[in-house]
This record gives structure tokens, C-alpha cells and sequence, in this order.
């Protein structure tokens, strides 16, 4: 519908008609006034058809401006359903997008989980891998010792030594300490137990002698040294 000598086609329009509206009514209302005018002062015998005129003239007027409410009523729905289902495309894609995304999430935290079991059974299969390996060594002397035939003490005492020497280098490499606390050191109860306590020179509750030695892993106590403690004078 034209406005002004152009079409409504957005909502800029739809303002300016809502500006030159009321503008447009008193117009129609003068054109109105004038017609009836002139219709009475050229024949007042035609008043009836001058009337009916006028009428009809007010008529298509009131009809134009309705139709242009109409037209932007129309336009103002149109513009607003373009929008929302242009809103509704966007959160269809994100939407969708985000439920890639958490599939995606969903299968990489499966597959990590199923690595880790993995690891961890393997870990408690071969835990022991390494330290077995390094008392291989003292296997094969021990049975290379006893396969010898004839052999003299000197001799089977050397190989008990070099023996001893391989597993303790064994026991070291993974960790395993001895603890083996000299004469006077003092008491330690979270390194050694005490089996006795005797008389002795030595200053009280320090080592006197050690039955056994005790042995350490990586900081933790396999077991404590059996150890005898001097009494209080």
C-alpha cells in the first residue's frame, strides 16, 4: 500500500505512517468539508448526490488508512516470525553442536579409562618384573656353585661370597636397604626392636649387638633389626 508516493517496506515506514496518520485524517476531514462546500453553493438541488459524494469520498479515505494499518500490522507479524525461527535455526545448531561435543567428551574419558585399567593390570602383573631379573644373576651362581664337584672349602666359601655380594648389589638396585647400626648408635624404635636389655660400659639405650639385620624399601621398613640394648646404669 503506498505511503506518501512509496510502498511500506520496513519498519521505518511502519514509524512514519505512524507519524503522518493523524495528518492524513485531518486532511481527508478538510477535503471533506470543501466538497460539501462546494457541492451546496453550485446547486442546491443536487445537495442529495453532493451528500452522497462527500459520503463516499470520507469513506474511501477512512478505508485507505485502515488498509495501511493493516498492511503494518501484517509487516510487524511477518518481521517478527522471521526473527524467531531464525533464533530457533541458531539454538537447533548449537544444540547439536554441543551434543557432538559431549559424545566426543563421553568416548576420549572411555578410552582413558580402558588405558588406565590396562596400565594398572599390567602394573600388578609385573610389579616384580625388574627385581626378579636382578636375582637371576645369584640363581645361576648358586647352581653353578653346586654343580662343582670336589670343591674345597676356600673354594665354596669364595663362591658364597661373591655370591652374597651379587644379591646384595641385587637388593640395592631395587631399593632394598639393610639396616645394620653399629655398636652405640642409639636405640631407634621405629629402625630397630629390641630383644633384651643387658648390662654394659656403654651408655644406656644404645645398640650393644645386632642378631639380625633389618631392611628398608624405599623408605619403609621391611623389617626392624633384632637388636640388644644397654641398661641404665
Amino acid at each position: 500500500m503506498p505511503l506518501l508516493g512509496r510502498p511500506i517496506t520496513s519498519f521505518a515506514d511502519a514509524l512514519e505512517f505512524f507519524k503522518v496518520g493523524p495528518m492524513l485524517g485531518h486532511l481527508c476531514q478538510s477535503l471533506k468539508s470543501i466538497r460539501m462546500s462546494d457541492s451546496t453553493i453550485s446547486n442546491a438541488s443536487n445537495a442529495p448526490n453532493a451528500s452522497n459524494t462527500a459520503g463516499a469520498a470520507g469513506s474511501d479515505d477512512s478505508s485507505d488508512v485502515g488498509n495501511m494499518a493493516a498492511a503494518m500490522s501484517n509487516f510487524y507479524e511477518s518481521d517478527t516470525l522471521s526473527k524467531a525461527q531464525a533464533e530457533l535455526a541458531d539454538l537447533k545448531a548449537k544444540s547439536a553442536d554441543l551434543a557432538d561435543q559431549f559424545l566426543r567428551a563421553k568416548a576420549e574419558a572411555e578410552n582413558a579409562r580402558r588405558r588406565a585399567e590396562d596400565e594398572i593390570s599390567k602394573a600388578r602383573k609385573f610389579a616384580i618384573e625388574g627385581f626378579a631379573e636382578s636375582l637371576l644373576p645369584v640363581l645361576d651362581s648358586l647352581e653353578a656353585g653346586l654343580n662343582i664337584k670336589d670343591a674345597s672349602i676356600d673354594h665354596i666359601r669364595e663362591g658364597a661370597q661373591a655370591t652374597l655380594r651379587q644379591l646384595l648389589s641385587a637388593l640395592e638396585r631395587n631399593k632394598v636397604i639393610a639396616i645394620d647400626p653399629p655398636v652405640n648408635t642409639k636405640f631407634d624404635p621405629h629402625l630397630h626392636q629390641a630383644i633384651t636389655v643387658v648390662p654394659s660400659d656403654q651408655e644406656a639405650n644404645t645398640v650393644v649387638t645386632v642378631l639380625q639385620k633389618g631392611f628398608l624399601i624405599a623408605d619403609r621398613i621391611l623389617r626392624p633389626a633384632l637388636v640388644t640394648v644397654s641398661a641404665a646404669k
